[in-house]
């Protein structure tokens, strides 16, 4: 039989977890030994042994006038996944990779770290691989860097101060920024921060391949109740929701056959819908606040697909259509 630890002890590991998260869940403001034995029902000095356990399990913890916090950006607490879990992540990682078009550091690390895990097998191996195919990609050193600050911004609700590139018009200036959201793009294969510009008094979307550099504020900031990003982005194609306020109805007619078979295979927006037409083949209808980032989704059917509707982007299709024609006269 398998000598398993105590009751005692498990009670005990498994309150060393729950302190562990309440120490991280707490943030900067941090926690105090009552409040954690409060919630634990234990007494401020088994507490107390428990941080000195933490510590010396290598756990970065801070202390501020008698409250325990960890340290975000060095450490995330114990959390245990199953073998689909963990392929869920391998393959959320691996969709990242694709269309990111330089080298994520953080990325091949995580593989790593998930390949460890896996059974010494071809699951193991693939990771590993992977993860190497992460670190061919070019380095892009400012990007990594300024993904890093906003993501630690945004985990401890921390304003930033950013600058975007310079232009032709000139210097940039520094934009007191709320961070509210990291999110990646296919369109493009790009990263985008979404957050409140404060002098603006409006939100903003940043592409973080512009942005020349990133200052963290001690100033925390609350997060706005008064913006439902969910349902912004949902009227997205990629990134871009438009005003926020119009809907354009887009619609694409498809052939019958193979096309139109791979179309209805797909779901290529939340809204969208599929119409069979009489002689087999479909009209795809999306509703979008802008379409401009779907120009490229409709530009790879080349012939198989026709805009519909609206007027505007039918006209301007046709355009590009006939200018690209004429570079092959």
């Amino acid at each position: 039989m398998p000598d398993w630890p105590s009751t005692d002890a498990i009670k005990g590991y498994a309150r060393l977890r729950r302190v562990e998260f309440l120490l991280y869940r707490a943030g900067d403001e941090g926690i105090s030994l009552t409040e954690i034995a409060k919630d634990c029902g234990v007494n401020r000095s088994t507490i107390f042994r428990d941080i000195r356990k933490l510590e010396e399990d290598g756990v970065p913890l801070q202390v501020d006038k008698g409250r325990y916090s960890l340290d975000r950006t060095r450490y995330l607490p114990a959390i245990r996944f199953n073998l689909h879990e963990a392929m869920a992540l391998f393959l959320a990682s691996r969709l990242l990779t694709r269309y990111a078009d330089s080298h994520h550091p953080h990325v091949a690390h995580a593989i790593d770290k998930l390949a460890a895990v896996m059974p010494k097998d071809l699951l193991q191996r693939h990771m590993v691989r992977a993860a190497e195919l992460v670190r061919a990609r070019r380095g892009l050193p400012d990007l990594t860097r300024v993904l890093e600050q906003l993501t630690e911004a945004w985990a401890n609700r921390r304003r930033v101060r950013l600058w975007q590139k310079d232009s032709d018009k000139g210097p940039s200036r520094p934009r007191l920024f709320e961070p509210h959201f990291l999110e990646p793009s296919g369109v493009g294969f790009s990263l985008y921060v979404i957050g409140y510009d404060v002098h603006k008094q409006a939100w903003r979307t940043f592409h973080l391949g512009r942005l020349d550099r990133v200052e963290i504020l001690p100033e925390q900031f609350e997060p706005r109740t008064d913006f439902d990003l969910y349902t912004f982005l949902k009227r997205a194609w990629g990134i871009n929701w438009g005003s926020g306020q119009d809907v354009i109805e887009v619609r694409l007619r498809f052939p019958p056959g193979r096309i139109t078979a791979r179309v209805k295979a797909s779901e290529w927006h939340m809204s969208q819908h599929i119409e069979d037409l009489p002689d087999g083949g479909c009209v795809l209808a999306v509703k979008i606040g802008d379409y401009i980032e779907m120009k490229p989704f409709i530009r790879q059917w080349g012939k198989d697909v026709e805009v519909l509707a609206p007027e505007t982007l039918r006209r301007e299709i046709a355009e590009e259509m006939r200018a690209a024609a004429r570079l092959y006269d």
